[in-house]
């Protein structure tokens, strides 16, 4: 038995201050991050979505979210005879409810009023901080198919990473029968599940909890009515194990949770490979994001290899290698940007502009001339001069200043800074 996909909403949950995350979210919100050179983070669960025909969406944001909010209003618009919608529900106080979102159960919860008005059968949950291609409709269909209560998607992890999940343990029937949140190593060899031959033969035998989630309409409408759960991975799904029927779909496609800047970084870096593991390129699996009508990148001089370019880029750079370069960046002569997250700019500078920066000796917005930039996140709008040094690793103490942060030996210049002439980060 297939669904109507009009049975189904997504419900994508926006994600807290996002402080891992941080200093990227210091003026957004996290699904508002830029990834992929042109794209947000909310695009890729979108997406999703409508790769798969569902076109009602809820995204549910709390902290920071103007930029979130303009983004979607400029992207997902539909025609106005279509049913479809991609809304924004930010968290607001109400006479009934004095809080704010307390975790990720207690936002659907608050939110339960707006979905209740629409015809649903299933509720698609999902996050808004992960990347992967996921076609939801086969999903779906086991879920229904197995007559199941909830169904979770997982991912088949190995002995290394399971201690950084949630863990569920499916019996052959591919039901949830006991969960353990990130488990001590000793305990795991308890904690096997059945996988296809090629994950077991990688050493993944264990279910990690992906935070994708179908509910039955009536269950969530039930597990709502309680308002002493605020979360689901740490309070819902283990109180549910024993209850209800819990389907585990198992998905062995890429799929990342981008929490911190290490993440983060290392999954736009990812892009450049020669075939990467998230695939830009697939007819199928189009990332929808906001038009933009910019001209094409123009390049003078520059050696590029093993990186990604976005439009509207002016580049006279000498050499940018394994690098993502966002929207509407300008890089100066003599330049060497080397694995680097550039986000580019959010407008034009014009001639009077630029002529008047020169006069006042002011860096001009982008990247400047005879600057060398290696293992870094240049945010969007930074201006950097002639000759700044950057140069992250493991060399580099986590630490937090002014104009940038160091994490994990990445260096994050701020949204919005101006770096001076030979300023150097060594």
């Amino acid at each position: 038995m297939k669904s109507k996909k009009k049975d189904v909403i997504a419900i994508i949950l926006g994600g807290g201050q996002g402080s891992r995350l941080a200093p990227l979210t210091s003026t957004r919100s996290k699904p508002a991050v830029p990834i992929g050179g042109k794209y947000r983070l909310v695009d890729i669960p979108i997406s999703n979505c409508m790769n798969s025909d569902i076109y009602k969406i809820f995204v549910l944001t709390q902290f920071n979210s103007a930029s979130l909010n303009a983004h979607i209003k400029n992207t997902f618009n539909f025609s106005v005879l279509s049913e479809s919608f991609v809304d924004i529900l930010a968290a607001e106080q109400t006479p009934d409810n004095p809080t704010w979102f307390q975790g990720t159960a207690d936002a659907v919860r608050q939110c339960m009023p707006y979905f209740v008005k629409h015809d649903f059968e299933y509720a698609l949950i999902l996050s808004g901080d992960q990347l992967y291609q996921m076609d939801f409709n086969e999903m779906l269909e086991a879920h229904i198919n197995s007559k199941a209560d909830i169904s979770i998607a997982t991912l088949p992890v190995n002995a290394k990473d399971a201690p950084s999940f949630g863990i569920l343990k499916s019996n052959a029937d591919s039901c949830i029968e006991a969960f353990i949140e990130k488990p001590e190593t000793a305990l795991l060899p308890q904690w096997e599940s059945a996988v296809s031959e090629e994950m077991f033969a990688k050493g993944k035998k264990y279910l990690a909890s992906m935070g994708i989630y179908i509910f039955n309409r009536k269950l969530l409408e039930d597990i709502m009515a309680d308002q002493g759960t605020k979360d689901f991975g740490k309070e819902i799904i283990p109180q549910a194990v024993e209850k209800y029927k819990i389907l585990s779909y198992q998905y062995e496609g890429y799929w990342t949770d981008i929490g911190n800047i290490d993440s983060f970084f290392e999954a736009n870096i990812g892009l450049t490979d020669d075939v990467p593991e998230f695939n830009l390129f697939d007819n199928d699996n189009k990332i929808f994001t906001r038009p933009r009508l910019l001209p094409p990148s123009k390049f003078k001089n520059s050696l590029i290899n093993n990186s990604l370019i976005s439009e509207g880029c002016i580049i006279n750079a000498k050499e940018i290698k394994k690098s993502l370069i966002g929207i509407r960046s300008r890089i100066g002569e003599g330049t060497v940007i080397e694995n680097c997250y550039v986000m580019g700019n959010d407008f034009y500078q014009d001639l009077d502009q630029i002529n008047d920066d020169i006069a006042n000796n002011k860096a001009l917005l982008g990247i400047g001339e005879n600057c060398y930039i290696k293992n870094a996140i240049i945010d969007k709008n930074v201006r950097i001069g002639n000759g700044v040094s950057i140069i992250g690793g493991n060399h580099l103490e986590d630490s937090t200043a002014t104009m940038y942060s160091i994490k994990d030996g990445i260096i994050v210049i701020k949204k919005g800074v101006v770096l001076p002439d030979n300023f150097k980060i060594e």
